[in-house]
């Protein structure tokens, strides 16, 4: 049937146990000595180099921090000097809205009292106008009115008055009674 396998070796050249695990001192001796030969240059050369590059970029990460931290603080300081010039410029913006309102005021009250006085003086120029005209109509209308009164007179007494006093008295007469009837006249109206 199956032929059995023989070991090389003997059971008792067959580690057991713990041994399995621990190898031979010759191992052990030789692996050593490689990885001296792989450290002592690693520690000499390459360690400082990594050493070194690590150091730097410490270095540059606490400087980047530092500067970082300054930063923020100068932006802090800006943002407070920016925030008080703001301030003041809104103080500033309202007293010169302040300052154009009161402008604006005395402006108005420069033009109402302009206006006024230029309204008084059109309304006086407009009284002195009217009283002008009431005036040259008056005599306008005296004379109209001693003329034909004059005539009324001559067409009813039947002579022409020739003497030019006589005509005038005349006049001024039939005037007189004419303005003595015309208040009558307003305040009866007055009444209605």
């Amino acid at each position: 049937m199956f032929p059995v396998l023989v070991p090389l070796e003997t059971a008792s050249n067959t580690p057991e146990g713990i041994d399995l695990l621990i190898p031979p001192w010759y191992d052990i001796i030789w692996s050593l000595v490689a990885i001296a030969i792989i450290a002592i240059p690693m520690v000499m050369f390459v360690l400082p180099k990594v050493t070194a590059l690590l150091d730097e970029r410490a270095e540059k990460i606490e400087g980047g921090i530092q500067a970082g931290e300054q930063a923020r603080a100068e932006a802090a300081e800006l943002r407070a000097r920016f925030d008080q010039e703001i301030a003041e410029a809104r103080r500033e913006a309202a007293g010169i809205r302040d300052r154009a309102a009161d402008e604006g005021k005395a402006i108005v009250a420069e033009a109402r009292a302009k206006a006024e006085s230029e309204a008084q003086r059109i309304v006086s120029n407009a009284n002195r106008q009217i009283e002008a005209d009431r005036q040259a109509a008056e005599i306008s209308l005296r004379s109209e009115v001693g003329l034909m009164a004059s005539e009324l007179a001559s067409r009813i007494v039947g002579e022409t008055l020739t003497d030019g006093e006589m005509q005038t008295r005349v006049i001024d007469r039939f005037l007189a009674d004419l303005e003595a009837e015309r208040p009558a006249a307003i305040v009866a109206e007055g009444e209605k």
